[in-house]
C-alpha cells in the first residue's frame, strides 16, 4: 500500500497490455500496431524487414561526427615503452575507435568485447544530447573531478528498465561502436561479443545489420555458472552467449582436441600415435548411390597390408564398393580425387561375422605439431569458461576480489586459439580488468606467439565503497593497467631469465596512452558570423600549436593522423624523426637549409613539419616546398 488512489490511466494501460501485448513497444503504445491488432486495414509506414529504434538516426549522427582528439603517451604507466608492441589506451571508447580509424583500418584480426548487458542496473554512455556542440561533448566526456578522474555524472547515465527507451538507449550506444569496429577488422577478421538474455536478440539483429547476416559464424552458449544463479525468479541461469561475426573471409584454425576425447582413439600405430578408424562409407541421410552418383566407385584393397588403391592389380585384388545395410548401393564420403590425394589416410579391414571388406579413414589424435585441431562446438562448458574462474584469477593476480564478474582467460584463449595466428593484433574496447591482455600474454608464452593486444578502457571512477577503491585503485583503467603489470612480472619470474635456446624472447611490456584533445588549435569556422570573429580566429591560428603541447605528444598525434600505427618504428636523429625506416619524416624542433638537405638525402615518402619552425621565412618555406615536390616527396605543414 502506498496511500495513493487508483491510477485509472495506468490501470487501463496494464489491462490493455495483458490483452494486446503486441501493441506495445518499449512499454508504450504503438498506435499502428494497436489498430492492426483490432482488425483495421492499415498500411504500416515503410513496411519492410528492418531493425529500428527510437534514436537510430541520432546514433548515425554520433557515428558520422568527426573527432579531433588524439592519444598521448604515458611512459610512467608503461612497461618497456620503446620495445613493446602491446597497447593500453585510457579513454572513452567511441572517441578512441574514431582516433584509430586511419592507423588501424583493416589491420585487426580479432576483436573481443564484453559490453554492458543492459540488465537495468548498468550505467553507460549513450548519445542523448545531440544539440550540444562537439566542444561541449568532448568537455563532457572529459569531465574530471578534483583528483583528475572521470566523473560518472558527466559521462554515464543509468539505463533503467523503467525508461521508455530502455532497449533503444542500449542500441544507440552499441551501433556506432560496432560500425567503427568493423572498419578495423581485416577481411578475414572476426569479432566475438559476450552478451546475456537481456539483449542477445537485439544484438544479433544489430550485428546482422552492421556485419551482414551471411557473416554470422555462430551463437555460442557458454556455461558461465556451473551451479546456476539461485536468486533468479523462474530458472537458475547457468549460461550466457557469445555472438561471432566475420568481416567476410574468416577461416577457423580449430582448437586442440580435448583430452577427454582421446579415449575415442583406441588404436596405436608403430610410432605410438593414437588413431581411430572412421568408415569411408557415408552414413545417414543422403547416403544412397543416387544421391551422389559420382561418389560411387570401386576401391581395391591389399588383403595382406590393408593398403588401398583406385586401380586393381595382383596386389590390390579385393574390390570394395559402398553398400548400405539393406544391401543396396551406397556412396563414399570422399570423391575419387580426394581418395587419390589422401590414399595414405585410408586402409581396408574386414568387418562383421561374414568378414567382408570395408574401407576406413585413419584419423589420428595428434600430428607433428601436437594434438589435432577440431571445430569448436556451439556449447562451451568447463571450469575454464566459468565466471567464478575469472573471479579467482583476478583475485589471485591482484590479491583481492576487486572486480565484479570478470571474464575468465580460458574463454578468451579459446577464441584466440582458433581465430588468430602468431603475429595478429587483438582489440578489446570494453577491456575492464584486461582479461584479454592477460589471455594474449599467457597464450604467447604457451605457444611462443607474438600476438599484440590493444585494450581500451574508460577511466571510470571506482566507488569509494568498493574493495577496488579500498585497495588503492581510483579507476577501472587503473585496475586493468595493474593487472597487465602483474601478469608481465609473473611471466618474467616464471622464466627467471632463462629461456630455452629455441624460444624467442616474449614481448613483456605495453605502451600506455590516454585520450586527449588535439595538440593543435582547431579552426572554428562554423561560429564565425562577422569580420571581427574571423580576425580573432586568424590571430589565434598564427601559431597552430597549443601553448602546452609537448613534442612527443605532437609526434604521436601526427603519426596517427597520417595513418601510421602506435607501434611505428621511430628513430630520433636529433633534428627530426625517421618513421618506419625513412617512410616518413617529422620535424618538430628546427628547420633550416642543412636539415632540408638531409631530409632530401633520406628520400622519405612524406615530410611533415610545423609552420612555426620557418619563423616567417617565406623564402625557406617556398624553397622547401619546391625541392620536396621535385624529389617526389609529399610535404605537409601543420
Amino acid at each position: 500500500m502506498d496511500g495513493r488512489s487508483l491510477n485509472i490511466y495506468r490501470d487501463k494501460i496494464e489491462k490493455l497490455k495483458s490483452i494486446i501485448p503486441e501493441a506495445f513497444t518499449e512499454k508504450r503504445i504503438d498506435w499502428e500496431k494497436l489498430k492492426a491488432a483490432l482488425g483495421e486495414d492499415i498500411e504500416f509506414k515503410n513496411e519492410r524487414y528492418v531493425l529500428n529504434w527510437a534514436g537510430k538516426s541520432n546514433a548515425f549522427k554520433v557515428l558520422q561526427a568527426l573527432t579531433t582528439a588524439t592519444l598521448v603517451p604515458d611512459r610512467a604507466a608503461s612497461v618497456n615503452f620503446d620495445e613493446t608492441g602491446h597497447v593500453f589506451i585510457e579513454g572513452e571508447n567511441l572517441e578512441v575507435l574514431k582516433v584509430l580509424q586511419k592507423s588501424y583500418f583493416g589491420k585487426i584480426k580479432m576483436i573481443y568485447i564484453d559490453p554492458p548487458y543492459n540488465t537495468g542496473n548498468d550505467t553507460f554512455i549513450y548519445p542523448d544530447r545531440f544539440s550540444e556542440t562537439r566542444d561541449a561533448y568532448f568537455e563532457r566526456i572529459g569531465d574530471k573531478d578534483e583528483a583528475g578522474y572521470m566523473t560518472r555524472e558527466g559521462l554515464f547515465r543509468k539505463n533503467s528498465k523503467d525508461s521508455g527507451h530502455y532497449h533503444s538507449n542500449w542500441l544507440s550506444m552499441m551501433y556506432p561502436r560496432l560500425f567503427l569496429a568493423r572498419n578495423l577488422l581485416k577481411e578475414d577478421g572476426v569479432i566475438f561479443v559476450s552478451i546475456d538474455d537481456n539483449e542477445v536478440h537485439n544484438l544479433r539483429l544489430l550485428m546482422n545489420e552492421v556485419f551482414g547476416e551471411e557473416n554470422c559464424l555462430g551463437c555460442i552458449t557458454i556455461v558461465s555458472n556451473l551451479k546456476g544463479r539461485s536468486d533468479d525468479k523462474y530458472y537458475a541461469t547457468a549460461h550466457n552467449y557469445l555472438l561471432i561475426y566475420t568481416r567476410g573471409e574468416f577461416e577457423s584454425m580449430g582448437v586442440p582436441l580435448p583430452e577427454e576425447y582421446w579415449d575415442d582413439y583406441p588404436e596405436t600405430d608403430a610410432d605410438g600415435k593414437r588413431y581411430r578408424l572412421l568408415g569411408l562409407r557415408k552414413r545417414g541421410s543422403g547416403a544412397r548411390r543416387e544421391d551422389r552418383p559420382n561418389m560411387f566407385f570401386s576401391v581395391f584393397v591389399d588383403k595382406k597390408s590393408g593398403k588401398v588403391s583406385l586401380k586393381k592389380s595382383s596386389i590390390f585384388s579385393e574390390e570394395v564398393i559402398p553398400k548400405l545395410s539393406d544391401g543396396s548401393d551406397g556412396r563414399w564420403r570422399w570423391g575419387k580425387e580426394t581418395v587419390s590425394n589422401r590414399i595414405e589416410d585410408l586402409m581396408g579391414k574386414t568387418v562383421g561375422a561374414d568378414k567382408r571388406w570395408d574401407v576406413f579413414q585413419i584419423d589420428f589424435a595428434e600430428n607433428d605439431e601436437g594434438a589435432k585441431r577440431i571445430k569448436p562446438k556451439t556449447i562451451w562448458t568447463g571450469s575454464e569458461f566459468a565466471n567464478e574462474y575469472g573471479t579467482l584469477e583476478t583475485k589471485k593476480i591482484l590479491g583481492k576480489k576487486i572486480f565484479d564478474n570478470p571474464k575468465p582467460t580460458g574463454l578468451i584463449k579459446y577464441c584466440l586459439e582458433h581465430a588468430t595466428t602468431n603475429k595478429d593484433i587483438i582489440l578489446d574496447f570494453f577491456s575492464g580488468s584486461c582479461t584479454t591482455a592477460h589471455a594474449v600474454l599467457d597464450l604467447n608464452k604457451q605457444d611462443n606467439g607474438n600476438r599484440k593486444f590493444i585494450c581500451v578502457q574508460l577511466p571510470e571512477k571506482c566507488d569509494e565503497k568498493t574493495e577496488a577503491f579500498k585497495a588503492g585503485y581510483k579507476t577501472i583503467a587503473d585496475i586493468g593497467k595493474e593487472r597487465i603489470c602483474r601478469v608481465i612480472k609473473k611471466i618474467k619470474d616464471s622464466e627467471n631469465g632463462n629461456l630455452p635456446f629455441e624460444k624467442a624472447k616474449q614481448d613483456l611490456g605495453f605502451k600506455a596512452f590516454t585520450l586527449q584533445s588535439s595538440n593543435f588549435k582547431i579552426w572554428q569556422g562554423d561560429n564565425i558570423e562577422n569580420g571581427k570573429q574571423l580576425e580573432k580566429q586568424m590571430l589565434l591560428h598564427l601559431d597552430s600549436v597549443k601553448k602546452d603541447a609537448e613534442k612527443e605528444n605532437m609526434l604521436f598525434e601526427l603519426l596517427l593522423k597520417s595513418g601510421r600505427d602506435l607501434n611505428s618504428a621511430i628513430e630520433n636523429t636529433g633534428d627530426y624523426y625517421r618513421i618506419n625506416d625513412k617512410e616518413m619524416i617529422i620535424a618538430l624542433t628546427k628547420i633550416d637549409e642543412k636539415i632540408v638537405n638531409a631530409i632530401l638525402k633520406d628520400k622519405p615518402q612524406i615530410f611533415i613539419t610545423l609552420d612555426r619552425l620557418f619563423e616567417n621565412n617565406d623564402q625557406l618555406k617556398t624553397n622547401t616546398l619546391l625541392q620536396m615536390k621535385d624529389a617526389g616527396i609529399g610535404f605537409k605543414v601543420v
